[in-house]
C-alpha cells in the first residue's frame, strides 16, 4: 500500500508535465505551479476538515456530508485503539491524494489566463463545497456496528464506482468546463502545445501512477489489486488505439498528442469499471473511451468552448463513458460480481448509474460555476490583457521555462573561450585563436 501511495504521488509531477507541455512556452511554469500547488492546498485542508466531511458520520443520517468536526485536525485518526486505527491512517492519506489530483485536473480550464492568487483561493473553496460532498456520497460506506451513516450514492443508490469515475474524473472534467466558461476564451486560441515530448513523458508517468490509483483502491496486495492493474493496463492501451483511429478517419493522420490523450482517456474510462469487466471488457472500455473522447474534442471546438487542455473531454466525457460501460460490459466472473445488460444482466443497474452521472454533472457544474462567478465578481479571476499576451511565467512568477537568450550568450562565450589556437591550446577570451575564415572562428 505504501508503493501504491508513492505511485499516486508521482501522478502530480506527471500531470504537471502533461499539462505544462500542452500549454505555450510562456505559460508552462504557471501551469506546473497550478497543478503542484494543489497538493499543498489539499493536504492542509484535508487534515483540518476534509477527512471529517468525506469519511465522517453523515449529518442527520442523510448521506449528504460528513460531520465536519468528527476528525477535526485528524483527531482520532492516529489512535490505534480509537476510532481511527492503522487502516484509517492509510485511507486518510490516500484520500488526500485523490482530493488533490481532482482539483489539479480542474486547472485545465484556467490555462494561460487565471490569476495565480485567484487559483489559490478558488482551489480550497472548490474542494470544500464540491469535492468533499461528492467524495462523501461516493466513498463513505455505512458501518452499522459503529452506527455510522455513509454517502447516499454508495449506500442508498448502490452506485458501482470502483475508484472515482464520478467524484474524481467526471467531477473534475465538468468543473474545468464551468471554470473555463466563467473565465472566457483566451486572447490567442491559436497557441499550440510547446513540447510534445513533455506531454508524452507526463502521460507515461500518469499511466505509471494510475497503477497505484486503481491498484491501491483494492486496499492491499491481493487478488483484486492484481486484477485491476491488468484491466488498467489493457484499457490504457486500447484508449490509444481508439483515439488514433478517430483521428485517422477524421483528419487523415494520427498524432502524438492524440496518442497521449487516448492513453489517458482509456485510463479514465476504466477507473469506475476496473473491477467489473474482464480482459476483453477492459479493451472495449478503453477503446470506447479513446474514440468517444476524440469525438468530444471535435465537438467542443465546434461549439467554440475554450476549455484549454481538454479535461472536460478526457475526464468528463471519459468518466461518463466508463460509468456507462459498467452498465454494458460488466462480467459476472469479475470481482465486482455484476452482470451488464449485454450479458443478460438486470436493467436495474441502468437507472442507478444514470442517476449518479446526472447528479454528479449537474452538481459539479452548477456549484463550480457559482463559485467561479462569485470570486470573479469579488476579487477577479482573470489577468489583464497585457499580462496574458506576455505570458504568466514572466509577469506573474518572474521566471521562464526556457531562457533562450541566456543560452545563446553562454554558447557564444564557450565558443570564444574554448576555441583551440594554432598550438592546440585554448585561445584567450575575445580572440579567435584561428584564422577568420576557419569554421571554429565562424
Amino acid at each position: 500500500m505504501l508503493a501504491a501511495f508513492a505511485l499516486v504521488l508521482l501522478m502530480f509531477p506527471g500531470l504537471a508535465l502533461f499539462y505544462g507541455g500542452m500549454t505555450s512556452s510562456k505559460n508552462a511554469l504557471n501551469m506546473i505551479m497550478m497543478v503542484l500547488s494543489t497538493l499543498g492546498i489539499a493536504s492542509v485542508l484535508y487534515v483540518l476538515l476534509g477527512h471529517s466531511m468525506v469519511s465522517g458520520d453523515s449529518l442527520g443520517g442523510l448521506g449528504l456530508i460528513g460531520n465536519p468536526v468528527e476528525y477535526l485536525g485528524f483527531a482520532g485518526v492516529h489512535d490505534d485503539a480509537g476510532s481511527g486505527g492503522p487502516e484509517n491512517v492509510f485511507w486518510a492519506a490516500f484520500f488526500i491524494l485523490f482530493a488533490a489530483i481532482t482539483i489539479a485536473i480542474v486547472a485545465s480550464g484556467a490555462a494561460g489566463r487565471m490569476k495565480f492568487s485567484a487559483w489559490l483561493v478558488f482551489a480550497p473553496v472548490w474542494l470544500t463545497l464540491v469535492y468533499f460532498p461528492l467524495a462523501h456520497w461516493v466513498f463513505a460506506a455505512d458501518d452499522e456496528e459503529a452506527g455510522v451513516t455513509g454517502g447516499w450514492m454508495l449506500n442508498s443508490l448502490e452506485l458501482h464506482d470502483y475508484a472515482g469515475g464520478t467524484a474524481v474524473q467526471m467531477n473534475a472534467g465538468v468543473a474545468a468546463l464551468a471554470l473555463a466558461l466563467v473565465l472566457g476564451k483566451r486572447r490567442n486560441q491559436a497557441e499550440r502545445p510547446h513540447s510534445l515530448p513533455l506531454v508524452v513523458l507526463g502521460a507515461g508517468i500518469l499511466w505509471f501512477g494510475w497503477m497505484g490509483f486503481n491498484g491501491g483502491t483494492a486496499g492491499g496486495a491481493n487478488f483484486l489489486a492484481q486484477y485491476v492493474i491488468l484491466t488498467t493496463l489493457l484499457a490504457g492501451a486500447a484508449g490509444m488505439a481508439g483515439f488514433c483511429l478517430v483521428e485517422r478517419l477524421r483528419d487523415g493522420h494520427a498524432t502524438t498528442l492524440g496518442l497521449a490523450s487516448g492513453m489517458i482517456s482509456g485510463l479514465v474510462a476504466i477507473t469506475p469499471s476496473a473491477d467489473a469487466v474482464n480482459s476483453i471488457g477492459a479493451l472495449l472500455v478503453g477503446f470506447a473511451g479513446g474514440a468517444v473522447v476524440a469525438w468530444a474534442c471535435t465537438w467542443k471546438k465546434k461549439l467554440g468552448i475554450d476549455e484549454t487542455l481538454d479535461a472536460f473531454a478526457v475526464h468528463g466525457v471519459g468518466g461518463i463513458v466508463g460509468t456507462v460501460c459498467v452498465i454494458l460490459f460488466a462480467a459476472s466472473n469479475a470481482p465486482a460480481g455484476l452482470t451488464g445488460i449485454l450479458f443478460g444482466g438486470s436493467w436495474d443497474i441502468v437507472w442507478r448509474e444514470i442517476v449518479a452521472i446526472t447528479v454528479t454533472c449537474v452538481y459539479s457544474f452548477g456549484m463550480t460555476y457559482l463559485i467561479a462567478w462569485a470570486l470573479d465578481r469579488t476579487m477577479g479571476l482573470r489577468v489583464d490583457d497585457e499580462t496574458e499576451l506576455e505570458g504568466l511565467d514572466v509577469t506573474v512568477h518572474a521566471e521562464s521555462a526556457y531562457d533562450f537568450e541566456r543560452g545563446s550568450r553562454m554558447g557564444t562565450g564557450l565558443a570564444a573561450t574554448a576555441t583551440p589556437g594554432p598550438s592546440g591550446a585554448a585561445a584567450e577570451p575575445g580572440t579567435s585563436g584561428a584564422s577568420q575564415s576557419s569554421p571554429a572562428a565562424t
